[in-house]
């Protein structure tokens, strides 16, 4: 038996090999967008989360549809405010910009 092909024979917990799983499939950062969209009342309140209608996140910007001009236009000025509050929930620099309709 050759030592240098030797698998691993220590125990791990469950967590740490679904976490190696979803980096070796590249699923990291979908399963924080998937987070990231899932605590959105949480993260922004229940004011926000009543008036936006879709959010998605792709190629690291976040696209959220507002039902409210007024309020579009209030978090319009807030962008980085929430790009920060986005990225700190996921402990990472996901979001990087915010487009709005």
């Amino acid at each position: 038996m050759n030592p240098d092909n030797k698998r691993e024979q220590e125990e791990k917990p469950l967590s740490t090999l679904v976490s190696r799983i979803m980096k070796a499939y590249g699923l990291q950062d979908k399963m924080k967008a998937y987070d990231l969209i899932a605590a959105w009342p949480e993260l922004m309140g229940p004011a926000v989360a009543k008036r936006t209608t879709d959010i998605r996140i792709e190629n690291n910007t976040l696209y959220l549809k507002i039902d409210s001009s007024v309020m579009r236009d209030e978090l319009f000025h807030g962008k980085q405010i929430i790009i920060g509050r986005c990225n700190q929930f996921v402990g990472e620099e996901l979001i990087r910009d915010i487009w709005f309709s």
